[in-house]
């Protein structure tokens, strides 16, 4: 090539320019760094600040980047991107850009919209597309306590597909929990062990959809044949289902095939199956055969493992105790979360400036309804601990150390008082103990407040804090 790569590079700036508003060219152009061009592969590196931008970039300008790079370095041009990921220790990551930015597409089978599925006789595993998203892995799912088992068994399940324990999977939970997430780590973590399974991701809605348009083109058989073939089903939101009665009927039959023939069943609902008010009495059945695994709300310290994770993944710097109030605003949902974090990272980039507590409660206000919520067992482990400066292990621990003994009872105390929850499950909870234990602490309490001015100046002192970060 005659032209220096970098004047070119500088050409295709001043294309997209010409294509894009000046705010936009600022945001998301300006900040590309070019880095290397190889001829002879046709490649073109260039450096973005932060994997936020990447996948922005690849989101809404993967049509404008290939045409520009093809008129300027001409066609079959490929663009990587090297991506910060770690601005403190300057980590960098090498990520190929999509195929649609490229001049190479690789055909194959799909669903598209509410089309049916059909069946190719000669179709080959690879030719189906899973559905899957590819952002959604296990690498990227923090763990904690709220979801620690259904984590663990899915990844399981991905690695061992091929056996008959778990199945089906059943996992539910509320909204913006992560839901959709884990089963979508599940199908990946599938395909990148076993790319000749035939693995399906399919949300119950779309679904119905397909159903209905087979059944107006009289080709039910080959919707069900389609599902027949798969090897590891994966159906989202199947509450969806409970006024839908031909849809249940079709998908029990399909269900009951891949049962039979050792295929891989994995359900996520917002409720479990006896709560599917409305579905068939067998195929609740059917739904609960297997694995029935719930996904709680994630608790703050959770949050702030999330919040921290993607923090260092979108190269942000955000002070903690930014951190630990959006961990304490967002409600427990991770959707929210993620929201929060890339409105912060848009305000930042676009208006140059620091992420600070003002700025944070700015976006919660606009991101977040945040809602009256009921102090839980978790949270008034924390206060404890905090206030007499103990750990949560420690607490748990058998140890009769006086500091130790004193955060267990006030916790229980606290629990009884504040929650709805049997001492039984309270006692559990806060340090493993019985219904007995928690009944003897919240006693000793009681009658320690009525003699103890100090330490009952303490309990109240924690109460009221709670009530107030309700």
């Amino acid at each position: 090539m005659s032209i220096n790569p970098r004047t070119c590079w500088d050409n295709c700036l001043n294309l997209i320019r010409e294509n894009v508003t000046e705010q936009q060219f600022n945001t998301w152009f300006r900040p590309l760094v070019f880095e290397s061009y190889k001829p002879a592969m046709k490649t073109l590196l260039v450096q973005v600040p932060s994997p936020f931008v990447y996948e922005y970039l690849e989101e809404h300008y993967v049509d404008l980047l290939k045409k520009v790079l093809t008129r300027v370095f001409g066609a079959g041009t490929r663009l990587t991107y090297r991506v910060v990921t770690d601005k403190t220790h300057n980590l960098t990551q090498d990520l190929q850009a999509e195929e649609t930015a490229t001049d190479v597409v690789t055909p194959r089978v799909k669903t598209r919209g509410n089309e049916s599925p059909t069946v190719l006789d000669t179709a080959q595993p690879q030719d189906i597309d899973s559905q899957l998203d590819p952002h959604h892995t296990f690498a990227n799912f923090i763990e904690g306590d709220s979801n620690k088992l259904p984590r663990s068994v899915g990844l399981s399940i991905a690695e061992h597909p091929g056996t008959t324990q778990f199945n089906p999977m059943f996992i539910y939970g509320p909204s913006g929990c992560g839901k959709t997430h884990l089963i979508n780590a599940i199908g990946v973590r599938t395909k990148e062990l076993y790319p000749q399974k035939r693995v399906l991701y399919i949300s119950a809605r779309l679904f119905q959809v397909q159903y209905t348009s087979a059944q107006m083109q009289n080709r039910i058989n080959d919707f069900m044949h389609f599902y027949q073939t798969i090897d590891m089903l994966i159906v989202d939101d199947v509450q969806e289902w409970v006024t839908a009665t031909k849809t249940q009927e079709t998908f029990f039959h399909i269900f009951n095939h891949l049962f039979r023939n050792g295929k891989r069943i994995i359900l996520a609902s917002d409720r479990p199956p006896v709560d599917l008010k409305g579905m068939s009495e067998r195929l609740i059945t059917r739904f609960s055969c297997g694995l029935i695994a719930e996904l709680e709300r994630p608790n703050v310290q959770l949050c702030v493992d999330i919040l921290k994770s993607k923090i260092k993944r979108d190269g942000l710097k955000i002070p903690e105790d930014v951190i630990q109030y959006i961990a304490r605003t967002a409600n427990g949902s991770v959707r929210d979360l993620e929201g929060v974090i890339n409105s912060l990272l848009a305000f930042s980039i676009v208006y140059n400036g620091n992420i600070d507590m003002k700025l944070a409660e700015r976006v919660i206000k606009r991101a977040v309804k945040v809602e009256e919520r009921s102090v839980t067992v978790d949270d008034i482990m924390e206060k404890v601990c905090h206030h007499f400066n103990v750990t949560t292990t420690a607490m748990a621990s058998r140890s009769r150390k006086r500091e130790l003994v004193v955060a267990r009872q006030v916790s229980m105390y606290l629990a009884q008082k504040l929650t709805k929850m049997p001492a039984s499950r309270i006692g559990k909870l806060v340090a493993g103990r019985d219904h007995s234990t928690v009944i003897h602490s919240c006693t000793q309490v009681e009658q320690r407040l009525k003699i103890d001015k100090a330490f009952s100046a303490e309990v109240h002192s924690i109460e009221s804090s709670l009530k107030l970060n309700k």
